[in-house]
């Protein structure tokens, strides 16, 4: 204990921003803008607030000063989807990690939102309209979730974890969906395949529909007709649309699934079918997913820097919190076809 708290006395209890500013010799208001890192203080008195606050060991109260700045030091993370699906695909946990990392040296805590339905969505919608949180990060947007004007409409800043559509209004994160499919399919292409289809994501999902025109781009590129069916990025859509393409053209020899979950469906009922890989047919997935790297054979696969754009996300949602004018920036991250043994 330090002298200063000794003459203080044991019973005192902790020091106030008070008693802080009278061993200064300053306002409370010069103590209260030393502490949160205001510019507007000298150096010399700067140095004199810091000195009183080692001498008396005073620890700001985050509390108060969260209710001062009208701020709750908190954040929420929002994921419109069943808790099945985000348990089962790691692209969700892959951005909470990301998330995580960029907020690690924050004093902001992180809530996780699951909305799974209609219920779901009014209750978070009357926690928002409290503002108990600082800001919204919100992943997976389907292009009829009102959750985005919702947002807007109580002026609470948000990022969203890939755009509705080209022209996105809000400040988001996304990958390059059109490259990385149009890359995938011309690999396909590069290795001989001549009948190749696709899997698709829901194209409710801006980012499904890119890679379908990726898709679509390598072949036309190609002079190769489409084959396509549509899935829902789980497990049991990647095996109902397997199964349609056998049904539909046996003479596949190659397919470019929209997400690894997919392929791993996918691959089960090429399996039952009696279909090699990749002597048969060949599969790319998206996602570059643990799932890609510890199928049999390893899935060749689209990496998108998952865990990087979650810390993106969180980088410029506290962005967004602090400035004067939201900026609403749109990023876009690049992709990267990793190769495997399956194509």
């Amino acid at each position: 204990m330090t002298a200063a708290r000794t003459a203080r006395g044991r019973g005192a209890g902790r020091p106030t921003l008070e008693e802080v500013a009278a061993r200064a010799g300053v306002g409370r208001g010069t103590v209260s803008r030393v502490i949160n890192g205001s510019p507007r203080v000298s150096d010399e008195t700067r140095a004199a607030v810091e000195a009183a606050v080692a001498e008396l060991g005073y620890v700001p109260n985050r509390a108060a000063r969260a209710l001062a700045a009208n701020r709750t030091d908190a954040i929420a993370l929002v994921v419109p989807e069943p808790e099945a699906r985000f348990f089962a695909e790691p692209y969700f946990s892959d951005i909470v990690r990301g998330v995580g990392a960029a907020l690690a040296d924050t004093e902001m805590q992180l809530l996780l939102t699951l909305v799974g339905g209609d219920r779901e969505r009014r209750r978070l919608a009357q926690y928002l309209a409290s503002h108990r949180v600082d800001g919204v990060l919100l992943v997976s947007v389907h292009a009829d979730d009102p959750l985005p004007e919702l947002l807007e409409q109580l002026g609470i800043p948000v990022v969203i974890s890939g755009r509705r559509r080209e022209d996105e209004p809000l400040a988001s994160v996304d990958s390059d969906n059109y490259e990385g499919a149009r890359a995938a399919v011309a690999h396909l292409v590069a290795r001989g395949r001549r009948s190749i289809a696709t899997i698709t994501g829901p194209l409710d999902v801006y980012g499904a529909r890119r890679r379908l025109d990726g898709y679509r781009a390598a072949l036309a590129e190609a002079g190769l007709e489409e084959l396509t069916a549509h899935g829902d990025f789980t497990e049991e859509g990647g095996r109902r649309a397997m199964t349609e393409l056998l049904e539909r053209a046996p003479h596949l020899d190659a397919v470019f699934a929209a997400s690894d979950v997919m392929a791993s469906g996918a691959r089960r009922i090429l399996r039952e079918h009696g279909r090699r890989i990749p002597d048969d047919m060949a599969l790319v997935g998206f996602d570059d997913s643990a799932i890609a790297r510890h199928m049999d054979p390893p899935l060749t696969s689209v990496r998108q820097p998952i865990e990087e754009m979650g810390r993106a996300m969180a980088e410029l949602l506290l962005t967004e919190i602090t400035a004067t004018e939201p900026a609403r920036p749109s990023l876009v991250l690049p992709t990267e076809l990793v190769v495997r043994a399956s194509s």
